[in-house]
């Protein structure tokens, strides 16, 4: 039997390995005058079977006061323009001026809207492709290609969701509790990552500046990942400790507790808006990458990285449940809390180390999350996609929030291929109610007598 503090250790070596090949992967591009507005353009050449990439197309960059400037790609497809401060943009593609036989895969994308924030490069995306783009219907909505993408996407999003669920479901195993304030541990663990990878502690405590990183300074994401972490670990910890635990002690129903949970939810996310402003942002280690090709599928490096430590992490914490002590306990208690304290097992201390542990996985999803966008209010955006996984799997199963998670991600992917990916979103909510109604115990809970 394997210790749990030997998992852990194996779980954190394997974390700052895989994040610093992250980190390795990603360059990021040196700012040597104002912000500015960058991006690559590129199409696959199926012939060739390579990237081709698009010389002299111009863009157009507008804002505010009427500024405007534009930009011509180089010989390696990459255009840059500067921007006079931070602000909303509007970033317009001259269609006249692609290659031959080049169109935009997602024409009404252009002009793209995009916002630079703390004179940091802002990059932008626009795909190509050979022949006409933007095509709805017939054969090119239902291509091998697209479907492809679009499950490789599920899984990555069922993947990040699942991190976040499994906490999430063992807090219900454990406590009774429905925690609408978890998915703001989410977005907790993403904005404080981003400040640790910016401004570190001198960000809040002016007179660390002259310290070296993480007091005075930004660090690499590899170490502000892990600082971010231990915040979520941190603030979970304190939110049971200060709220949950007195409350469970004075015989609050869990009805109440619920209600508590709701007023957490707004408290923090306002708080977080408060603290970090409304905008979007990006981590600085992740300033520009380009997708790459496999086989159907284009991925980054970071999203690739990312999915192969989440799924590492996912195992670990399956083992830690399954061979450490503490995970038995665990699993006891959410089974049978009053036979688990009647053999002795500290139900406390249990219901303690699944709000830390729960909290600071709910945090790394945040990071992972964030290598996309960072927004203050992400944790309340998904908290439908968290709620519908955990309930498809069974509530207070660990192992059915991963299996909810990942067909959560998929058919919401997938269902793009049928309706606008606008409101993709809205099949987590069938998902939810088909569920209940069907299997209301969940793919991997048990059915249980009521009175």
């Amino acid at each position: 039997m394997y210790s749990g503090r030997t998992i852990l250790k194996g779980l954190l070596a394997f974390m700052t390995a895989a994040l610093t090949l992250l980190g390795l992967a990603s360059p990021t591009l040196a700012q040597d005058s104002g912000p500015a507005i960058f991006g690559s353009l590129d199409y696959e050449d199926p012939e060739l079977e390579e990237d081709i990439p698009a010389v002299g197309v111009v863009l157009t960059v507008s804002g505010a006061d009427g500024f405007e400037a534009t930009g011509t790609t180089d010989d390696a497809g990459e255009f840059r323009v500067e921007v006079p401060a931070d602000g909303a943009y509007s970033v317009e593609l001259d269609i006249e001026t692609l290659p031959d036989g080049v169109s935009l895969r997602n024409p009404d994308n252009n002009p793209l809207e995009t916002e630079v924030n703390d004179g940091r490069d802002r990059r932008v995306l626009f795909p190509l492709v050979l022949g006409e783009g933007g095509d709805d219907g017939g054969s090119s909505t239902f291509s091998g290609r697209r479907i492809a993408q679009l499950t490789a996407e599920g899984l990555k999003q069922g993947l990040y969701l699942a991190m976040a669920a499994i906490g999430l479901s063992l807090i219900f195993g454990t406590t009774g509790l429905t925690n609408f304030a978890h998915a703001e541990l989410v977005t907790w663990g993403m904005l404080t990552t981003y400040f640790f990878n910016f401004y570190g502690l001198a960000g809040v405590i002016g007179f660390l500046a002259p310290l070296p990183p993480p007091f005075g300074g930004g660090v690499n994401l590899v170490f502000a990942a892990v600082l971010g972490m231990i915040c979520g670990g941190a603030l979970g910890w304190f939110i049971n400790r200060t709220m949950f635990r007195p409350a469970r002690r004075a015989g609050v129903s869990l009805i109440a507790q619920m209600v508590m949970t709701i007023g957490l939810s707004i408290l923090l996310r306002y708080f977080m808006l408060y603290i970090f402003r409304g905008g979007p942002r990006s981590f600085g280690d992740f300033a520009a990458q380009r997708a790459k090709s496999i086989g159907p599928i284009e991925l980054t490096a970071k999203d690739m990285i990312a999915m192969g430590l989440s799924v590492v992490i996912l195992l670990g914490v399956g083992l830690y449940l399954q061979m450490t002590r503490m995970g038995k306990a665990m699993r006891a208690v959410a089974d049978n809390r009053e036979l688990a304290e009647s053999t002795g097992i500290d139900v406390e201390r249990v219901i303690s180390q699944v709000w830390v542990w729960g909290a600071a996985l709910a945090a790394l999803s945040g990071v992972f999350f964030g290598l996309d966008q960072v927004k203050w209010d992400f944790g309340f955006r998904i908290l439908l996609l968290v709620f519908a996984a955990v309930v498809l799997g069974g509530l207070g199963s660990a192992y059915g929030a991963l299996l909810g998670s990942l067909i959560v991600g998929l058919v919401i992917n997938l269902s793009t291929l049928f309706i606008d990916a606008e409101v993709k979103n809205m099949v987590a909510l069938v998902i939810l109610a088909v569920a209940l109604m069907v299997r209301p115990q969940g793919l991997l809970g048990r059915a249980e007598r009521i009175g």
